[in-house]
């Protein structure tokens, strides 16, 4: 019973695809271009299942007619299952002829087709596990509020929910908030649109995995031991929907749902339960452990609430240390200095403060424990920024003096205040880094005097201090380095080496962040590197890197250089902040950035790029990197450095330049080197780009050939 009604959905969807494809054919020839925007893999799911790229409405008819030997017809589960493929693969040609002529299919809520950039962006959480799990939720609950009810638990817990079907207007006819900040994505309304979740999930295969498209075999088994998805399905169940079903279980994605009629139960697969029990019953059929931290405040603590935007007329009240003086600090001190879990409000509470003003604010967190260090302060201090986006209802920007803190009218009218925060910071401090801190207490300064004098006599001081230290900290002046292998989680034979002048690709891990890693867990992610058995100073090679990189890839890698993009580069897993790569014409490297969805000199976007270089394979002339690392003295040091940058986003050269201006200055005397440097709004194709350069008398064009 239960495999003729995949049988029977398959049928369906595979016929109206057939259609759907004969009719654009029709309409706009065989030879119309097709395909997702901003995805180096054209119709992603099928790519990676054979290994095919469909460009044009007659590669999909062809394709379509691959799709139909997946079709077989034999009384078991498995060929049900593989039927649950077929009808994947037929949803995911439906919306792909969504999107012909470059239409918009999707509006708010809603968001269809989903870009590598945010799967890269999902990359760094999903490996840290801020992101343990991602549910899918599809059709309409019993009633509105049930339904709500389990995206709350989800977004609680941290897990990114996405919505398929009459849930979404569940949503709105509560007023739930939903939309990636918050990490609750409503697809679509239509049953195809779930491809767009299982595409999240393949092409995770294809962007960290290193999986080559078309070993199917592969690929279900990196999304089943890999990809912590599950699918929670309301009744009533129809043939299509047990059918699409059918192709999330052979991925390794658990059904749950409580339909009770004309199903079966699949033991680990397909799991009848209450609505109020899909939860539990979801995290145990994936084996997804939360690890939730009680904090006593009025209103959720979530990672889901971490891109959470408070627009000024929902706000209560605003601290922004761009108008008025503002800090975070954390100081070490001795132990009998520190009351533990003392919060201090020094000055008056959020509710003596107008609706809607501005004001001051200063936040001071004391730490001590035998194990504490000095250069920690400035690891935990980059951490605030994510406790505090965390609150549900509060919204945190920039770092140091520079913070802006929103806190909304709802987060407010539930009871959140000031001291509050000071609840947060110290119980992520004492959970998170409970090696090497016994004692935490938090002041937090409300009046603009005391703001202002603290700033200026206590903060600037101790942020100049460590900025000398940090300048002074080189890959030459430390004894070891710190391998990272975060990533590993996706990307298998990826390792980063990171040095105080490279820090991690993803742009979330330097030297002194893997330094506490190492010391608050020696036997976690970030192992010590001694360096004392240079092999190639020009290229930066060292056994004991390559020794290092050899144990931790289980043997992928053999070799590895922390200096060059030419000769055995670093690997890089995907969630990489920027690329770089070889631009031939200009003797130079072309950088762009994840949030770029523009072309490149290259005639590749970002995505394009990024498809050749993650996995965690090396690939010279290419390069995975932080943005940071981009006005360091060692970035591409074999091949001449910095000099070779000949073109990045006007934004993101922006972002780096004052930092890029000023190492050209030191290195090579050159003022103004961004000024030489092109972006998209001078060069979009090689000869405008020599063009330019010649022009601007840039040193790349001067410079011996990279390849």
């Amino acid at each position: 019973m239960l495999i003729n009604r995949i049988f029977n959905g398959n049928d369906a969807v595979y016929g109206l695809t057939v259609g759907a494809i004969d009719d654009a054919i029709a309409k706009n020839g065989a030879d119309k271009a097709v395909g997702f925007p901003n995805t180096a893999y054209c119709l992603p799911c099928y790519y990676a299942v054979t290994g095919v790229k469909v460009k044009t409405l007659g590669d999909l008819k062809e394709a379509v007619g691959v799709v139909k030997t997946l079709m077989t017809r034999e009384h078991a589960l498995d060929d049900a299952l593989m039927s649950g493929v077929a009808t994947a693969l037929c949803a995911e040609f439906i919306e792909a002829l969504k999107y012909v002529d470059g239409a918009v299919p999707y509006e708010e809520p809603c968001y269809g087709h989903l870009a590598d950039a945010v799967i890269r962006e999902l990359g760094v959480p999903l490996v840290t596990g801020d992101i343990p799990g991602v549910a899918v939720v599809l059709g309409s609950a019993p009633t509105a509020k049930e339904g709500v009810d389990l995206i709350k638990s989800y977004q609680a817990q941290g897990i990114l929910v996405t919505l398929v079907g009459g849930i979404i207007d569940q949503c709105e006819e509560l007023g739930y908030k939903t939309g990636a900040n918050v990490r609750v994505i409503p697809l679509g309304k239509d049953v195809t649109s779930v491809i767009h979740v299982v595409s999240v999930a393949i092409r995770a295969a294809l962007i960290f995995g290193n999986v080559t498209p078309g070993d199917a075999g592969a690929l279900l088994a990196y999304t089943a031991e890999r990809v912590p998805a599950f699918v929670n399905a309301f009744a009533p169940i129809d043939d299509v929907i047990l059918a699409a079903g059918a192709g999330a279980i052979k991925l390794g994605f658990p059904v749950i749902s409580n339909e009770t009629e004309g199903i079966a139960e699949v033991p680990g697969a397909l799991i009848p339960a209450k609505v109020e029990d899909f939860n539990k019953t979801s995290l145990e059929a994936r084996n997804i452990k939360i690890k939730i931290t009680n904090i006593d405040i009025p209103v959720a603590f979530a990672s889901a609430f971490e891109g959470e935007i408070i627009r000024r007329g929902d706000m209560q009240v605003e601290f922004d240390g761009s108008r008025v003086d503002c800090f975070e600090l954390v100081q070490s001190k001795d132990m009998e200095e520190i009351e533990d879990h003392r919060i201090e409000i020094i000055g008056p509470e959020i509710d003596e403060f107008p609706e809607g003003s501005k004001q001051s604010i200063a936040y001071i967190v004391e730490v001590a424990g035998k194990n504490m260090q000095p250069d920690f302060e400035p690891v935990f201090e980059r951490k605030f920024h994510s406790y505090i986006n965390c609150i549900e209802g509060v919204m945190h920007t920039g770092q140091r003096d520079m913070i802006r803190v929103r806190i909304s009218k709802d987060a407010y009218q539930a009871g959140f205040r000031a001291k509050h925060i000071g609840e947060v910071l110290y119980a992520k401090v004492k959970s998170e880094f409970e090696a090497v801190v016994d004692k935490c207490q938090v002041k937090i300064y409300t009046m603009p005097e005391d703001c202002t004098k603290l700033r200026h006599e206590l903060a600037v001081p101790a942020f100049d201090k460590r900025d000398d230290r940090l300048r002074n900290l080189t890959d030459e002046s430390v004894d070891v380095y710190y391998s990272c292998i975060l990533c590993q989680a996706f990307s298998p034979s990826h390792v980063c080496v990171v040095t105080p002048e490279r820090l991690g690709l993803c742009g979330a891990v330097s030297w002194l962040d893997a330094k506490a890693t190492n010391e608050l867990d020696p036997n976690g992610p970030c192992q010590v590197i001694t360096k004392e058995k240079c092999i190639d100073d020009r290229i930066g090679e060292f056994e004991d890197v390559n020794e290092a990189v050899h144990k931790l890839s289980q043997g992928a890698l053999e070799e590895v250089s922390l200096y060059s993009i030419m000769e055995k580069p670093m690997t890089s897993c995907g969630c990489f902040e920027c690329i770089c790569g070889i631009e031939p014409f200009s003797n130079g490297v072309v950088i762009t950035n994840r949030e770029y969805a523009g072309m490149t000199p290259l005639g590749m976007t970002f995505p394009e790029l990024a498809s050749m270089t993650g996995g965690g394979v090396q690939t010279p002339g290419f390069m995975g990197h932080g943005k940071h690392f981009i006005a360091s003295k060692k970035f591409m040091k074999a091949e001449g450095g910095i000099e070779r940058i000949v073109w990045m986003p006007k934004e993101l050269k922006d972002m780096v330049a004052e930092r890029l201006n000023e190492t050209a200055k030191e290195l090579y005397g050159i003022d103004n080197f961004t000024g030489m440097v092109a972006d998209e709004t001078i060069a979009q194709d090689p000869e405008t780009l020599v063009a330019f350069l010649t022009e601007q008398g840039h040193p790349a064009l001067s410079m011996n050939p990279m390849m």
